[in-house]
């Protein structure tokens, strides 16, 4: 039997299978494969740890190289300094009376910072503050503003220096009241928040201008600019101390590093200026130029004994407590600083070496022409007149140039040698060269070497024309004299106090002799027939009571500006009493053009009224006898 044929079995229905993927392409006979990761890994590990390495680096040079560099970077705006001003010292008269000294003031400060429109949100906020400050301060608005403005990132700003304690008072005032409150982008604000004060003592002047001249005045920096004020500067500022304290956010750190050196207060200056008798002088002066019409004047009054200045006046004069609005041509001290020709009280001089070589006294002889030809001129007197019969006390009282030039040709054989003895008396006297007071542009005056003199010189000095001095040096001729012919150096300064309280006289000036006391003692008496006979030309400078010894004198000037002479010079000097001489008096009066320009009327007054005044004030006793009135003709 046949089996049967088996049916072919049917696929069972299921998930179709997927198409067959295409082959890949290749690229010429090598197939394609996917790069490696690891090559990337490695650079990227790279590239940290360099910028690692950077960071160990820079790291270990801050934190180990430059760590003391950067350590002092940061207590540089850590630590805040302060300078704490030292005291300066006072300067007084010769009796402790005040004449500069030095209270409580304050310097306003600002922040600018504070007030920009980034910070508070308002456009105006410094025009605001400004606004409030300007009336306290006393200044414009737009000055303020500008102070505000300027530099706007700046923490600090000195509005105003010096101010008085009133001034911080009513800022402060200001800054606890509404005024100040306004509303920015922040809130409230007040516009008066860096506003503040810095301790910073003010120099005054008590009596205002009195004794301007030789006290100078201290400048805006705190330092002395002139006069006393700048020559004594170092004693009388004293060493300034400082304070180191540590800040955040500007504010000082309560419990934070604070170090603090004390300042050290300057000395105390004790002047031989006499208060009382600078006033008399300068009142004198003062009226006289006025009345004169003149450019300028100055008084000076000294201790004939000790050399001690008790008076040094000026006019016109300034206030150092107003420095804005002073005449800069009146700042300084003229007595000092100008240079100009003496004229006849120069001719005390040549009387000192006539008597003290023994050519002449004073009852000599001496024919006097209307005209003496001599060089290239024909010299005169004031006044023309019939030939005089003198006695050189007489040409001496009735100021005879021609006099005093046939005086001095008896000095040598020629008139090279006679210049010679008589420019050696001229330096003998303190005639060009500094008086010894150091004074801040002091000028020596002008005496050339007796062979460089001209010819017309040889003759024109003998009667002071043709040198210059200033007014201490004349003062300090005539107080040679008073003293018996023993010159003492000038001096101003007394003595200074130092912060611990020890007073230190100064020490006692240098004394040279000029001429001996015989003949320091005839030339008294010869200036006494000046002032006391009727002849004389210096009568208006009598004191009743007192014998007085004085010199009147009347010079071309030489005017400064154009280095030409016009107008004059007009002089008077003297001391009394004659007898028992205390006190040296000194006027001049630059350019008078209203009245009369001749020494004896203008200056004579002055002398008169100072002189008076002066010993009064040191209770001087009157002369206990008469003058001795010496012939003035034969």
């Amino acid at each position: 039997m046949t089996a049967p044929r088996q049916q072919p079995r049917r696929p069972v229905p299921g998930p179709a299978r997927p198409a067959a993927r295409p082959a890949r392409p290749r690229v010429g006979s090598r197939p394609l494969r996917l790069g490696s990761p690891r090559p990337r890994l490695r650079l990227i590990g790279l590239g940290l740890t360099l910028v690692l390495l950077v960071f160990t680096v820079r790291l270990l040079q801050v934190q180990a190289v430059d760590a003391d560099a950067y350590a002092a970077r940061a207590n540089v705006n850590r630590y805040i300094p302060v300078t704490l001003a030292a005291e300066r010292g006072a300067i007084t008269d010769r009796n402790g009376v005040d004449l500069a000294t030095t209270v409580d003031a304050y310097d306003i400060t600002a922040a600018p910072d504070l007030l920009t429109p980034e910070r508070t949100g308002l456009r105006d906020a410094a025009h605001k503050a400004a606004r409030l400050l300007a009336p306290v301060l006393g200044g414009p608005v737009d000055e303020v503003e500008e102070k505000l403005t300027a530099n706007p990132a700046s923490k600090y700003v000195v509005l105003a220096r010096q101010q008085p304690p009133q001034v911080w008072d009513r800022i402060r005032e200001l800054k606890q009241g509404k005024a100040a409150r306004v509303r920015g982008k922040h809130g409230a604000l007040n516009l008066l928040t860096g506003v503040n004060r810095e301790a910073h003592s003010k120099r005054v002047y008590p009596n205002g201008d009195l004794a301007a001249g030789i006290l100078g005045f201290v400048n805006a920096d705190g330092k002395g600019g002139g006069g006393l004020e700048a020559q004594l500067n170092t004693a009388l500022a004293g060493k300034d101390g400082k304070r180191v304290y540590a800040q955040s956010g500007g504010r000082q750190v309560p419990t934070g590093d604070l170090k603090e050196q004390a300042a050290v207060p300057g000395s105390d200056v004790e002047l031989t200026i006499d208060r009382d008798i600078q006033w008399a002088a300068q009142s004198a002066i003062a009226a006289q130029v006025r009345a004169s019409a003149a450019d300028r004047g100055y008084v000076v009054v000294q201790d004939s004994r000790s050399g001690e200045i008790l008076a040094m006046a000026n006019a016109p004069g300034y206030n150092p407590n107003d420095l804005a609005h002073a005449d800069r041509a009146a700042l300084g001290n003229a007595a000092l600083q100008d240079a100009y020709e003496p004229g006849s009280v120069n001719k005390v001089m040549t009387m000192a070496a006539v008597l003290e070589e023994g050519v002449a006294t004073p009852g000599t002889r001496v024919e006097v022409p209307n005209r003496l030809p001599r060089a290239d001129r024909a010299f005169a007197d004031d006044i023309d007149h019939a030939t005089w019969h003198l006695t050189l006390n007489g040409v001496l009282a009735k100021s005879s140039n021609i006099g005093t030039i046939l005086a001095s040709e008896q000095l040598g054989k020629t008139p090279e040698e006679s210049g010679a003895v008589l420019y050696s008396y001229l330096r003998k006297f303190g005639l060009g060269q500094p008086t010894g007071l150091g004074f801040p542009g002091e000028t020596p005056g002008i005496l050339a070497p007796a062979r460089e003199w001209s010819a017309s010189q040889r003759y024109t000095v003998p009667f002071g024309q043709g040198l210059s001095l200033n007014a201490v040096q004349a003062a300090s001729v005539y107080s040679t004299i008073a003293g018996g012919g023993e010159r003492v150096r000038p001096t101003l300064v007394r003595g200074t106090k130092g912060p611990d309280g020890r007073y230190i006289p100064a020490p006692a000036p240098p004394r040279t002799r000029v001429v001996s006391e015989k003949t320091a003692k005839q030339l008294s008496e010869m200036l006494e027939s000046v002032v006391d006979d009727r002849d004389g030309t210096g009568t208006k400078a009598k004191i009743p009571g007192y014998r007085v010894a004085g010199k009147t004198g009347t010079s071309n000037r030489v005017d400064p500006r154009t280095g030409r002479y016009h107008g004059y010079t007009a002089s008077f000097a003297g001391f009394a009493p004659a007898d028992q001489p205390r006190v040296t008096v000194y006027c001049a009066i630059q350019n008078p053009t209203r009245g009369s320009y001749f020494g004896g009327q203008i200056c004579g007054p002055v002398f008169q009224q100072v002189m008076s005044f002066a010993l009064k004030t040191l209770q001087v006793p009157p002369s206990g006898s008469g003058p001795p009135r010496l012939p003035v003709e034969y």
